[in-house]
């Protein structure tokens, strides 16, 4: 698969330029798009989920907000809810081999 940006909740592509505003919602699921699910520095296992320590708290992960740290992450779509996790050591054994070749 390739790192693109895309809808949190059904995968679809977002291919416009720039990051989505408050307002934009995917075009297929009708999901807000500038969510913290779809941000960079989103990490569950941190506090208030967030990396970037000068946002503000936000509560609903899911639903838009004024963020003005937020940028679109590009990253794999996983189905939510799907169990496919490599360990983190499983994980750099295969992009280590991607990167060598093997």
């Amino acid at each position: 698969m390739t790192m693109t940006r895309h809808c949190w909740k059904c995968g679809t592509v977002y291919d416009l330029s720039g990051t989505p505003g408050r307002s934009e919602s995917c075009i297929k699921c009708r999901a807000d798009l500038k969510v913290c699910l779809n941000c960079v520095s989103y990490n569950a296992r941190v506090a208030h989920q967030c990396r970037d320590q000068r946002a503000e708290p936000v509560a609903e992960k899911d639903s838009a907000n004024y963020c003005e740290y937020f940028e679109v992450v590009r990253r794999e779509y996983h189905a939510p809810g799907t169990t496919f996790e490599l360990s983190r050591e499983e994980k750099a054994r295969a992009d280590l081999k991607k990167l060598l070749g093997d």
